[in-house]
C-alpha cells in the first residue's frame, strides 16, 4: 500500500484493505491465460485481451486495439478473502451470446451490452461483466468467456452476418391464440404478425408513468408458426436482470442490447433487447420463462 493511500485511509477513517496477493495474481493469470498489471494506488490487478484476430475498420480506416478494441477484466479486494471483478469484453455479433452464456454459467453478471462505434466493419459490441468471489473462480469465469470467443473465431475466422437457423418466411401467419395462451396476455394482430406489450410502473419527475410512456416489456412475432422470429424488449428492475438473462439464454433467445432508457426514474429500470428464431410457440415459452422470474 502506498504512503499516500495509507495517509488517505487514516485521514478519512477508511479500512485498510489488503493488497491483492501474489498468489491471487498468479491464479488470475493462470485462469484467464493473460498476463496482468498491478496498480498499487487503487489496489487493482488488470488483465487485457487485445483483439488482433480480426481486422476492424471504422469509416474504412483500420482500428488498432489501442484505440478501444481490447477486452479487459480488473480485480480488486472484496472482503477479507474474496475479490470483485469488473470488465468489458470486445465482441463480434456472433460471439456475444455464446460469451454471455459462458459468463453467466460460470457465475459472472452481465450488466450492459452496447456499441461504441458507428460505421464499424465488422460490427463490434461491448459486453460489461461483474461479480464477486475467489480469484480462481472469477479468473476461471473470465477465462471461459474468452475461450469461447477464441473457439468461435478458430472455427470461422470471419464474423457471421446472420443468426444461425432457417430463413424466416416473408409471409406472416402467426396463430395469435397460441401466443396469447402461453403468455397469458391478449396481443394485437397485423397482417399475420403478432405483438403484445406488458406495462410496468415507475415515477419520474413527480409523475407516475407506465405502458404508454414506454415502461413496458413487449414482444413482436413474424413469420409462420413453424419458422418465426421474435424481437422485443424486457423492462427489468436491477434485481431482475440476471435471472431474465439466464432464462432467455437457456431458451436460446439472443440478447442484442442491455441499457437504460431513462434517468431519474424510481425504481430504476434496465432494458434488454432480444431476438429469437424458431417455432413461435417455443419462442413464446422462452419469453414466458423469463417473465416468470419477474413474477409477471
Amino acid at each position: 500500500m502506498t504512503v499516500f493511500r495509507l495517509g488517505l485511509c487514516l485521514l478519512l477513517g477508511l479500512p485498510l484493505a489488503a493488497a491483492i496477493s501474489e498468489e491471487q495474481r498468479s491464479l488470475i493469470e493462470k485462469a484467464t491465460g493473460a498476463s496482468g498489471s498491478y496498480n498499487a494506488a487503487e489496489d487493482v490487478y488488470r488483465v487485457a485481451f487485445p483483439r488482433t484476430d480480426a481486422k476492424v475498420t471504422v469509416e474504412g480506416r483500420a482500428m488498432h486495439p489501442f484505440l478501444g478494441l481490447t477486452s479487459w477484466a480488473a480485480f480488486t479486494p472484496h472482503g477479507a478473502t474474496e475479490l470483485m471483478v469488473m470488465g468489458d469484453l470486445v465482441l463480434f455479433e456472433d460471439e456475444v451470446n455464446p460469451a454471455m452464456s459462458a459468463a453467466l454459467d460460470n457465475g459472472l453478471e452481465v450488466t450492459a451490452l452496447h456499441n461504441h462505434f458507428f460505421f464499424d466493419s465488422p460490427r463490434v459490441m461491448f459486453m460489461h461483466i461483474g461479480g464477486t468471489g475467489t480469484a480462481e473462480r472469477l479468473g476461471t469465469a473470465v477465462g471461459r468467456a474468452m475461450e469461447r470467443v477464441r473457439e468461435i473465431r478458430k472455427a470461422n475466422p470471419q464474423p457471421a452476418r446472420a443468426f444461425p437457423g432457417p430463413v424466416v418466411p416473408e409471409t406472416n401467419s402467426i396463430t395469435a391464440s397460441v401466443i396469447d395462451g402461453i403468455l397469458g396476455v391478449k396481443g394485437d394482430v397485423n397482417t399475420g404478425m403478432y405483438k403484445v406489450a406488458i406495462g410496468r410502473k415507475a415515477a419520474m419527475h413527480g409523475k407516475t408513468i407506465g405502458n404508454q410512456m414506454g415502461v413496458n416489456t413487449w414482444a413482436a412475432f413474424a413469420g409462420t408458426d413453424d419458422v418465426a422470429f421474435v424481437d422485443g424488449d424486457f423492462a427489468m428492475l436491477e434485481s431482475e436482470v440476471q435471472a431474465v438473462l439466464k432464462a432467455l439464454r437457456k431458451a436460446g433467445i439472443n440478447i442484442v442490447a442491455i441499457h437504460n432508457h431513462m434517468t431519474h426514474e424510481q425504481p430504476r429500470y434496465v432494458f434488454l433487447h432480444y431476438w429469437g428464431k424458431g417455432r413461435a410457440a417455443d419462442l413464446a415459452r422462452g419469453l414466458r420463462s423469463a417473465l416468470d422470474t419477474q413474477g409477471i
